[in-house]
């Protein structure tokens, strides 16, 4: 098992430095800056405990998967153990399953696992967001359920044991939905089937959170020899994102698009 690294000297100023401007968000009277404010309004559909402490940095308003979606991920990932989950996590038999997080941002979909899965590996390579994804997971009472780590994916991978392997790595900042069809080849440091290859050291049974512009055809393409059912989530009424579940996990749940609901926010 990978072990965790100390942040030192000019990283652990950095990340106090930052940390402390991302607590500055939490006062709604903090004015984030005009390319954040349309994310501040939706910070509700983020996190439905976002007034109690949760906290986001910059990456992290933009990258950080909606709760509704993140929920009914984790859900289906769960079905891997048990095909008849309740409704209510609370009376789930989490089993022995266990979920890497591969890029655990500020923890979003990492919460989520650690509500209906047993164990979560959440890994990230920016010190800071590791934190916020710690501290915010104590926000849910789910930190006990994770354990993180500070490193790279592809390099923690040959390293790691886990049931399944969630990935939803960096697409290029905002940027990504001005592109008709996203380019696969074209994620930052590596590849997609670069980071899914990756993945298969550890588990066949992998889910890519991407854009909702990707082709199908070239995700399904990334793992051929596996099933693979992709999920097209909207929300209110917009695509907003593609799920896609490879080997077994592809043959639990539907097929169909997922058509989710976030809560209303108000213009504050």
């Amino acid at each position: 098992m990978a072990r965790k690294r100390k942040n030192k000297g000019a990283r652990g100023e950095q990340t106090a430095k930052r940390t402390k401007l991302a607590q500055r968000q939490l006062d709604q009277n903090h004015q984030l800056p005009s390319d954040l404010q349309k994310y501040w309004r939706q910070r509700h559909n983020f996190f439905w405990k976002f007034d109690e402490g949760i906290l986001i940095d910059e990456e992290g308003w933009y990258s950080v998967t909606p709760e509704v979606i993140a929920e009914d991920t984790a859900a289906r990932i769960a079905q891997l153990y048990n095909p008849k989950q309740p409704a209510d996590p609370s009376q789930m038999d989490y089993g022995r399953l266990c979920v890497v997080d591969a890029f655990c941002g500020v923890g979003g979909n990492t919460i989520k696992f650690a509500t209906w899965c047993e164990h979560v590996i959440a890994i990230d390579i920016d010190p800071v967001r590791l934190e916020m994804a710690r501290h915010n997971a104590r926000v849910y009472g789910v930190e006990d359920r994770i354990e993180f780590i500070l490193g790279d994916f592809y390099e923690l991978a040959p390293m790691l044991k886990a049931d399944v392997v969630f990935m939803s790595p960096p697409w290029g900042g905002p940027e990504y939905t001005s592109a008709p069809v996203f380019d696969l080849d074209c994620l930052p440091f590596h590849s997609a089937r670069e980071w899914l290859d990756r993945a298969r050291l550890i588990s066949s049974n992998i889910v890519y959170f991407m854009p909702r512009n990707c082709d199908p055809r070239h995700l399904a393409d990334l793992y051929p020899e596996a099933p693979c059912d992709i999920e097209l989530n909207y929300t209110n009424g917009f695509l907003k994102s593609l799920t896609v579940y490879y080997n077994d996990l592809a043959l639990r749940g539907s097929s169909e698009p997922r058509a989710l609901f976030e809560k209303k926010e108000s213009a504050v």
